[in-house]
């Protein structure tokens, strides 16, 4: 059956229901994330973070037969053609090797810091490892590939800034690799297996995907600042935290789950017929007025992967659908749920069934699964015309990894908040068929967090819980704090341009006042002021904001690859200068902030966004500085690229510092100790 007549065919036949008897691509992957299926289906493999544990189950027997130990902060797993299982440690800058059966780890290979996303080659003689950053550098990753026979490295090839997902292409000749937070892939040219070099940085993904916002008459062509509070022109949107890349069995296409951030200016009271519902996120999703959904919302990018790079193939997100050269088959690029009742927010994994006809999208902070064609976006099976979502499943907490078998009916999702294991399988005949959980789900772990922490982290990463947002925005403190941490996002608020900081390692709680202009002395005032007025939620009370206040404590410093060492000489002036350039004025104690308000130079004078009049007068929150080295772009503006950028632009006017009398030189040693802090 050719592929238009069997995806036809599956089309009705819809999901988990054994439409895969085809021949598919080597490249092609059954699962995501923190679970992985052997090449039998007979076992599972899942990871869990928290308890540094890889799990075992029997599929038939459905019951957790073992579990190994391996390195600090498991993040992914995959298993390879021979049934080694390989595993990422982000907490521990290795990879775990588990051969079958075995209890223990077989090994544990040195590789960059922090990897994620991780493959092995269609011949199984290579494990390709993604590195958020390297050994040496926090401002690019890089790209691992280890001989699986001696399990030691091959090459390291440096790439862009925060890559996590990878996929093989064209039976393992190229790899594409996406960027988390500036929403885009990167591809690598593996035909040389000694000499791999990257063919394209990145894509047009974003300047597509707001075809609109070229148009005469947008904010773009504005002349004149907006008011304070006001937005003008159309929607406009940037793909952030695209953590993951799965292949369609054919090898045809690519798939990205990410998140669609705004960029246009919010209005400070939505509450106008956009869908908001009175709170400053609501309303302002893709798509135009009345749908509801907030100005973070869960997106799905298509790329052809037939072309030498894989090339994006998305919707203009001011109207929601294709640009005229485009054919509607594939899916919407804004993941909408059928009812507003059930919302979508937070996709983490993501996987193709074998038939080529279904994808299942992995919703972490709405505990759901969505169900969508993956050739189409309409039919009379699918319930809501306005999405192109079949079915959503409801699973457990924090959803964060699913594995569907090679005969496509049964799928797993593993629930890292719970630690337990959720069975999808089909039920009924055509039209009428529809994926439900089998059983209870099956623990796997338990918690190791405190108590406060674990529920602060549900509250945390919920877009559900109506305590912290309503269905009409749908947004979490995860939607903009990725994993706890930044999106690299700035954001158009009504007070002026803000980027979203970093709440890793910070300690953040114990550095009242609050927010970029320090207008909130307590934490309860800004959680309150956040969730309600913001994001839709309703009165927190006392025992609320402390249970996000431990999870906000409790949540790990990035991995530094500049910090823990000694440092070199060019860190050491760095040292020297930082005290001389007068930094630790203002950058001081352990959390490296004075927690005072200043004006350094930077606020927003002129342009379309200005900074609001009585920030203009008390200046801004001194940052802290911990991790400074991994949360590119800076300021609160997001306008200085790099640390260097920052001292660069502005060191005569002595008002960032004493920083007149730094030569070039001087500039470069400065940033070297920052990168260590």
């Amino acid at each position: 059956m050719r592929r238009q007549g069997w995806a036809a065919f599956c089309a009705v036949t819809l999901v988990l229901s054994g439409c895969s008897e085809r021949e598919v691509a080597g490249t092609w992957s059954n699962a995501s994330g923190s679970v992985a299926l052997s090449r039998d289906d007979s076992t599972l493999y899942v990871v869990d973070a928290d308890n540094g544990i890889l799990a075992v189950v029997d599929t038939e027997r459905r019951e957790k037969v073992g579990e190994v130990r391996v390195g600090p902060r498991p993040e992914r797993v995959t298993v390879g053609p021979d049934d080694t299982v390989y595993v990422t440690n982000r907490g521990g800058r290795s990879v775990s090797v588990i051969r079958k059966g075995d209890a223990v780890e077989a090994a544990r290979v040195d590789v960059g810091v922090e990897p994620t996303g991780l493959t092995v080659s269609p011949d199984g003689r290579t494990l390709y490892v993604v590195n958020s950053a390297t050994r040496t550098s926090s401002e690019h990753g890089s790209l691992t590939a280890i001989d699986t026979a001696s399990l030691t490295a091959r090459w390291e090839l440096p790439l862009g800034e925060e890559p996590r997902g990878i996929a093989l292409l064209e039976d393992g000749r190229k790899a594409a690799v996406t960027l988390f937070r500036q929403g885009d892939v990167m591809t690598v040219d593996l035909t040389d297996a000694d000499r791999p070099r990257v063919v394209r940085e990145g894509t047009d993904l974003n300047a597509r995907a707001n075809r609109a916002s070229s148009r005469p008459g947008r904010v773009s062509d504005l002349d004149t600042p907006l008011p304070p509070g006001s937005s003008q022109g159309p929607r406009t949107f940037r793909a952030r935290g695209m953590v993951d890349l799965l292949g369609a069995p054919d090898g045809r296409r690519l798939f990205a789950p990410v998140l669609w951030s705004r960029e246009d200016p919010l209005a400070s009271s939505p509450d106008d017929g956009m869908g908001g519902g009175g709170s400053m996120y609501g309303g302002g999703t893709p798509c135009g007025a009345g749908v509801g959904g907030g100005v973070v919302a869960a997106g799905l990018i298509t790329f052809n992967a037939e072309d030498d790079v894989p090339v994006p193939v998305v919707d203009d997100l001011d109207e929601c659908k294709p640009p005229p050269e485009e054919k509607p088959d594939f899916p919407t690029s804004l993941i909408a749920s059928p009812s507003m009742m059930t919302p979508l927010q937070g996709p983490a994994a993501a996987v193709v069934d074998p038939s080529g006809a279904w994808l299942f999208l992995v919703n972490q902070e709405t505990n759901n699964v969505a169900i969508v064609p993956a050739w189409r976006r309409s039919g009379e099976d699918l319930p809501n015309k306005a999405s192109s979502v079949r079915q959503v499943v409801e699973v457990g907490a924090g959803p964060n990894g699913i594995a569907i078998t090679r005969d496509g009916r049964k799928a797993y999702v593993y629930n890292a908040f719970d630690h337990t294991l959720s069975i999808l399988v089909n039920g009924g005949e055509g039209l009428s068929e529809t994926v439900f959980v089998e059983g209870e789900p099956l623990a796997l772990a338990g918690d190791v967090l405190s108590p406060m922490a674990a529920a602060g982290r549900r509250l945390f990463f919920t877009a559900a819980d109506p305590k912290m947002t309503s269905p009409m925005v749908a947004v979490s403190c995860g939607s903009c704090h990725l994993g706890g941490r930044e999106d690299g996002h700035v954001w158009g608020f009504p007070d002026g341009p803000r980027q979203t900081p970093s709440l890793a390692g910070r300690m953040t709680t114990s550095t009242a006042p609050f927010h970029w202009s320090g207008e909130f002395s307590g934490l309860g005032e800004f959680m309150n002021a956040t969730v309600i007025d913001r994001m839709g939620g309703s009165q927190l009370d006392t025992d609320t904001v402390s249970k996000l206040a431990a999870f906000i404590d409790s949540i790990p410093a990035t991995d530094n690859p500049n910090h823990g060492q000694p440092l070199t000489e060019s860190q050491t002036r760095g040292a020297a200068l930082y005290k001389k350039a007068a930094c630790d004025t203002c950058h001081s104690g352990t959390l490296l902030t004075n927690n005072t308000n200043a004006d350094v130079g930077t606020l927003v004078r002129t342009g379309v966004l200005l900074d609001a009049p009585r920030v203009m007068m008390s200046g801004l929150n001194t940052p802290s500085l911990l991790g400074v080295g991994r949360t590119a772009p800076y300021l609160h503006d997001g306008s200085a690229p790099t640390l260097r950028a920052r001292l660069m632009n502005g060191r005569e006017t002595n008002q960032h510092g004493q920083t007149s009398q730094l030569s070039d030189a001087d500039v470069d040693d400065l940033v070297a100790y920052l990168q260590t802090l």
